[in-house]
């Protein structure tokens, strides 16, 4: 199609060109030479330029929209794309709001250059080229007007762009922050009211909006400059073309030829202005172009094997030997030389005071990163050989802030095994403890769920990530803290009924509550990064000081004492 608008733009310059220098025969050779049949021929060849030039150029903006906004499409489906594959890394390197105003804004703007390019830039060089060389063929004195023109034009666009590019990137900057102060204030608007910081966030917003406003003023006056500048060096032009003409005229130089030169500089003056507007927005669309190319060139640091291991010899063995991982620019590791088995039928629960990498070790066993240090297998393969989705088979992962997509309850449950029937997300949410707030819903399953859940209270929405990962049934289960939202009773009888559910499988659970850690086979003591301690409630609480306190902490010192004696 590209091919095509480009012969289309061609086609309609070449009539454009050949219009100008029929009408100049006309005058000179028809009219003022009495020649009648002249004149006829001449206009029904002017009448078929005009028709040709049209329907090319009609031709020529459909396919170059189409083209465009098809670009634009696939300029979009390549980031969001792209970006699925991002770890923890890479969202921190680009955050959230910039990737929005990348997939959105930026390529809206490279569509928008696209467009021009096709439609403008490609037709104003030959019809500026062929401009002078026709306005040469009527007459070469005159010509040489051109010879200053186009240099002066040249200086004023190329310093113009000079100073719109450096404009061009803060404005996208500007408009990122904009966009990440109203993420901020929408997401955090109960905060906001409850520690009544409206005034001080609207003064936030107020400094974005401001910022971007400023920019956005300047980079609109010097794009302003660039139409009245070259308007009027043309037009200046055209003052000298005709005082310098009509001196020519008689001596020389015939009326139409005059008349033929007046209209190829007009027509000069309107190659430029429709490159005038590709080059207003060329700086922006520039930048635009680096900040999509800079997310299409990162490269994920969990990235799919080249020879993906597609089966497991041990399903549901969790096994960490001298794991360790650190952060990119950090000092100290958050883990080191973590050891770890876990086998089906065995429910580890994994403790430590806050910051002692509980959330990290889980995201390196469901490779959301990778250890810097040893090795991470599962069903008897390093995490790092496995492909994406047989690790996804084996692995389900329950945040402590669980994230609803919008839809609906049973869409959400499916997000794991869409062929699952109602009957089986209906045992789901019973083991879940769901069912009476599901069941209450007008449309039960098929009950609607706006973006992240809000909907839902945060014990509801624990209630429901587990019950989607129960839907799941994969061999190992990752609990991060998933109960920290229900109370005692609650949680106590959803612990029962996923020891039934989950006999078979290898159960993980960071446990903040010493009620849930007591009730898991083994607990895993971490401090500071590294194992303290392994064993069963009653052996850690005799040998353990780390857990003890972290027992007396929740339980008291009496209580604590006498589980000890006892």
């Amino acid at each position: 199609m590209i091919w095509a608008v480009l012969v289309l733009q061609a086609l309609q310059t070449v009539a454009l060109l050949v219009l100008p220098a029929l009408n100049a025969a006309i005058i000179d050779h028809g009219v003022l030479g009495h020649d009648k049949a002249l004149m006829l021929r001449y206009g029904a060849a002017m009448v078929g330029a005009a028709i040709a030039q049209g329907a090319a150029a009609v031709a020529a903006v459909l396919l170059s929209a189409r083209v465009s906004t098809a670009m634009g499409r696939d300029l979009r489906a390549a980031v969001f794309e792209h970006v699925q594959d991002f770890s923890a890394p890479e969202m921190a390197r680009i955050p959230v709001s910039s990737l929005v105003t990348r997939t959105t804004n930026d390529v809206q703007q490279i569509q928008m250059l696209l467009t021009a390019a096709l439609t403008a830039a490609v037709t104003a060089p030959v019809l500026a080229v062929g401009g002078v060389a026709m306005a040469l063929g009527q007459d070469v004195a005159l010509s040489g007007l051109l010879a200053a023109l186009v240099p002066a034009l040249a200086l004023v666009v190329a310093a113009l762009v000079r100073r719109m590019r450096p404009l061009s990137q803060t404005l996208q900057e500007r408009i990122d922050g904009v966009n990440r102060v109203l993420r901020e204030q929408i997401a955090g608007i109960r905060v906001t009211r409850a520690f009544v910081r409206q005034p001080a966030e609207r003064a936030r917003f107020e400094g974005a909006n401001r910022g971007l406003a400023d920019v956005s003023a300047r980079l609109g006056r010097v794009s302003t400059l660039l139409m009245p500048l070259v308007v009027n060096l043309v037009n200046v032009a055209g003052v000298a073309a005709v005082w310098i003409g009509s001196n020519r005229v008689g001596h020389g130089m015939r009326i139409g030829a005059l008349t033929a030169f007046l209209t190829y500089l007009v027509m000069i003056q309107g190659a430029l202005l429709s490159a005038a507007f590709f080059v207003i927005g060329l700086p922006r669309a520039q930048v635009c172009a680096v900040r999509v190319a800079e997310v299409l060139d990162t490269v994920p640091e969990v990235a799919a094997p080249q020879d993906a291991v597609r089966e497991v010899s041990r399903p549901g063995w969790v096994e960490l030997h001298g794991v360790g991982f650190r952060y990119p620019g950090a000092e100290e590791h958050v883990l080191s030389g973590v050891d770890l088995v876990a086998e089906p039928g065995t429910t580890t629960a994994i403790v430590g005071s806050t910051g002692t990498g509980k959330t990290t070790l889980l995201a390196l066993v469901c490779r959301l990163i990778d250890a810097t240090d040893g090795r991470v297998g599962i069903g008897g393969q390093d995490v790092r050989a496995l492909a994406p989705e047989t690790l996804a088979a084996h692995v389900t992962l329950v945040p402590q802030e669980p994230y609803l997509l919008s839809g609906t309850i049973a869409s959400n449950l499916r997000m794991g095994r869409p062929e699952a029937t109602d009957e089986e997300l209906w045992d789901a949410v019973r083991t879940a403890q769901a069912e009476d707030f599901v069941a209450a819903q007008p449309a039960g399953l098929d009950a609607p769920v706006t973006q992240g859940g809000a909907g839902f209270s945060r014990g509801q929405r624990q209630r429901l990530a587990i019950a989607r990962a129960l839907v799941r049934r994969p061999a190992v289960y990752l609990f991060d803290d998933s109960f920290s939202a229900l109370d005692f009773a609650t949680e106590a009888a959803l612990r029962r009924a996923l020891a039934i559910e989950t006999a078979g499988s290898t159960v993980l659970v960071v446990a903040q509550r010493a009620s849930t850690a007591r009730a898991a086979d083994r607990i895993v003591v971490l401090d500071a990064g590294r194992v303290a301690g392994i064993g069963t409630h009653e052996e850690l609480l005799r040998t353990n000081e780390v857990y003890r306190d972290i027992v007396r902490s929740q339980l008291g010192a009496a209580a604590t004492e006498a589980e000890v004696g006892s």
